[in-house]
């Protein structure tokens, strides 16, 4: 199956990989880069295999899947918490598990769950999540549900207009302020981040809001200045203070010591701010702020941090 779509106005000037993902949201990223590989997708009949190409409005769009809208989502996941809806923007509170984007198709994610709440945004457009989290971090997730605000909301993070802030649970006692400031290589193959001169530059403030000497933990608020994958979880490590329950760049001593209260890493994006003087597609944001309270399992901590309460509560 194949078809031919005509590129709307909502995806002029996008990436081509952003915008197939948005117009078939249920499509696994695997499956869209694949038939980019193997040059499936075409643009005004010419091959296009760089998942980076602009594309235009009025331009003829041609892949090896069936149109969108055609087929609705082969299972209803169930709804994902809504903090607000507005015309061209909702956001949500992601909870632990639950991954940004499908990863096989119709899989669970938010995108999917969206979809199967809202509907799509209109011919040739789906719901689109404008920035990520990693599947176990929770909180704010900003989705756009028309074609204007997505192209806006890519352009705020892009040009880190928005501030994204984190409450984390550390092992150790952080400083009480800190800046971080050291360039991230990702691993395409392993997916493991680490700290390289030759990667992206990346940039995290941090400010320790409670500690507890006899728990050897400190709770943090961590703010990212730069938008890199694992970003807070391997600048904390390199600060000498990795994320409770981080299997990934975590302490194993300190994750084996909390294995049954923290099964991920305690992260939680607590805070979206939006700038002042945004107009149209997001006027509706405009100076904005969106908070979400911690899940049930960073809340127990972060509660015994803060009390100055030290005794191990374990059941």
């Amino acid at each position: 199956m194949s078809c031919k779509i005509g590129v709307s106005s909502d995806h002029d000037g996008r990436r081509l990989d952003r915008t197939l993902r948005s117009i078939w949201p249920a499509l696994p990223l695997s499956a869209i880069m694949r038939a980019l590989r193997k040059g499936e997708v075409r643009l005004d009949g010419a091959r296009v295999r760089e998942g980076s190409a602009r594309i235009r409005a009025g331009q003829e769009l041609y892949v090896p899947w069936e149109e969108p809208g055609a087929e609705a989502p082969v299972r209803n996941w169930g709804p994902v918490p809504v903090l607000w809806r507005g015309g061209g923007v909702l956001v949500v509170n992601k909870p632990a598990g639950l991954l940004v984007q499908p990863d096989v198709k119709d899989g669970d994610s938010v995108v999917t769950r969206v979809w199967s709440m809202f509907g799509t945004g209109g011919p040739g457009f789906s719901p689109a999540a404008a920035h990520r989290l990693d599947r176990n971090t929770t909180g704010v997730l900003a989705v756009a549900l028309a074609g204007e605000a997505l192209r806006e909301l890519e352009r705020l993070f892009r040009e880190r207009l928005v501030s994204k802030r984190y409450l984390a649970v550390v092992a150790g006692f952080p400083p009480e302020r800190g800046t971080v400031d050291a360039p991230l290589l990702k691993d395409e193959t392993t997916g493991i981040v680490r700290v390289g001169k030759n990667g992206k530059t990346a940039k995290t403030r941090y400010e320790r809001l409670a500690a507890s000497e006899a728990l050897s933990l400190s709770l943090v608020s961590v703010e990212l200045l730069t938008g890199r994958t694992h970003q807070a979880r391997v600048h904390m490590a390199h600060a000498g203070h990795p994320i409770l329950g981080d299997g990934k760049y975590g302490d194993i001593e300190t994750n084996r010591r909390w294995r049954r209260e923290a099964k991920r890493p305690l992260l939680h994006a607590f805070e979206l701010a939006f700038p002042d003087g945004l107009t149209g597609a997001l006027l509706e944001v405009s100076g904005r702020t969106f908070r979400a309270d911690p899940p049930e399992d960073m809340d127990k901590f972060i509660k015994l941090l803060e009390c100055g309460t030290d005794r191990r509560q374990r059941q």
